[in-house]
């Protein structure tokens, strides 16, 4: 389940994508050709760490830069949690992509799926490929409640890739090349492509975990003030997470049922399932969830100095005395909402006014948590960047487990490679050819 979104700065008939495919790739080419150099550091992890970029107010997504191909070139990718097939917008030629031709992916022939290969069947699964010839390329197409869809090729190409212990890696990986983008709506998307990072296995971190170069687990801190990191592997996992097991036999980050407590009391809002979904900026609730905290959330503003008014980013919003410069201005007024895990009493996911409020560009305070059910979701029930940020969320598939803890997300977790540090605010890939 995958709710894209678009900049908060437009009206707010969102651009909302939701996935209805789930791809499982296996790699196209042979692991034992491409493993990595197994020489071992005094300090080795076999992990790797991404710096993020971008916010929820106003850029509407966060994203890291990876590099592919040969020559290689740099592209940008919204992490998604919410989708397992990774793809690029690329010139083959491209309708609707939004970016110029000299920043799309150009696929070459010979890197193309074909038809008869297994992964090409996966995508398609239950269905059959519809191909003329064994040898035909395997299409893919992804559509989305919005009525927009991403129609593309399966390919397999080098990503060049550095480990937290300093290796330097070329492997090959599969992703789509999508060549035809249709958005109904008036509003551009952004222009990154789409880091699948659920637990099927076209993810990303799940191919690294073919080649037994990762561990099966990976994990973002979303600051609050912008950027972050993300990580795959499990050497930066830290102690005290709070870890709630997940749903099986889903391809989505599905919790266990929740239920709302607000302002650390009972509110008879119960048996919510929840899906974790970086690819999402904002929460979402089904219908009567959403109304349930919404009229809560506004009679505790009862007698406070807030008044409603209309703003563009979002549906509902206040205005105080003066504009606001920040969710530290208007915090105070709010209460805390808490999603309680009765299947795992001891977990509470706690959405603090910064994890459901943001301030416009007007100065008003606007509410970050969605009707679902008005933009196509049904009564699922999704937790989006907003109640995200400044947590470090961990997904371990190996374990079927999801935890997060508070963390700074403005740092980088410690690293004993102190040129990783200095490289770490740009893309790097050493001996590549790559420039900023």
């Amino acid at each position: 389940m995958d709710v894209k979104k678009r900049k908060a700065t437009v009206p707010w008939m969102f651009m909302m994508f939701f996935l209805v495919l789930s791809a499982n790739l296996p790699l196209c080419s042979s692991a034992a050709s491409q493993q990595p150099d197994n020489k071992k550091s005094s300090h080795s992890k076999k992990s790797l760490l991404f710096p993020v970029t971008g916010n929820v107010y106003p850029l509407g997504y966060y994203s890291i830069s990876l590099i592919i191909g040969n020559p290689p070139k740099v592209f940008e990718f919204d992490i998604d949690t919410g989708s397992d097939l990774t793809w690029v917008q690329c010139d083959a030629p491209c309708t609707g992509c939004t970016k110029t031709n000299d920043h799309l992916y150009k696929p070459e022939k010979h890197i193309l799926v074909s038809c008869d290969h297994p992964s090409c069947g996966v995508v398609h699964f239950p269905d059959s490929p519809r191909c003329e010839k064994p040898d035909d390329q395997c299409d893919f197409e992804v559509d989305y409640v919005d009525h927009g869809s991403v129609f593309g090729v399966v390919v397999s190409d080098v990503f060049s890739l550095r480990l937290m212990n300093g290796s330097l890696i070329r492997l090959h990986l599969t992703f789509g090349c999508a060549y035809d983008i249709k958005n109904p709506g008036p509003y551009v998307p952004p222009g990154t492509g789409v880091l699948g990072l659920s637990n099927g296995k076209a993810s990303l971190v799940a191919q690294l975990r073919s080649f037994d170069l990762t561990r099966n687990v990976l994990g973002h801190c979303l600051s609050g003030k912008g950027g972050g990191f993300l990580f795959l592997g499990d050497d930066l996992v830290p102690s005290g997470v709070s870890w709630m097991p997940m749903l099986a036999n889903s391809q989505n980050y599905l919790s266990n049922p929740a239920e709302v407590l607000f302002d650390g009391k009972p509110t008879g809002i119960k048996d919510l399932k929840v899906v974790f979904d970086s690819g999402s900026s904002y929460t979402y609730f089904g219908f009567q969830v959403y109304k349930a905290v919404l009229d809560l959330v506004r009679r505790g503003l009862t007698g406070k100095p807030l008044d409603t008014v209309e703003d563009k980013a979002l549906p509902i919003c206040w205005k105080g005395t003066k504009p606001f410069k920040s969710v530290h201005d208007v915090k105070n007024y709010f209460s805390t909402l808490t999603l309680s895990f009765p299947d795992s009493p001891k977990v509470q996911l706690e959405l603090q006014p910064e994890a459901y409020l943001i301030v416009t560009e007007d100065g008003n305070a606007c509410f970050g948590i969605l009707n679902g059910t008005e933009v196509g979701l049904g009564d699922f029930n999704i937790i989006g960047d907003i109640s995200l940020i400044d947590k470090m969320v961990v997904y371990d598939n190996e374990q079927q487990r999801i935890g997060w803890i508070s963390a700074d997300c403005d740092r980088l977790p410690y690293s004993s490679d102190s040129n990783y540090n200095e490289d770490f605010q740009q893309p790097y890939a050493a001996n590549f050819g790559i420039v900023e």
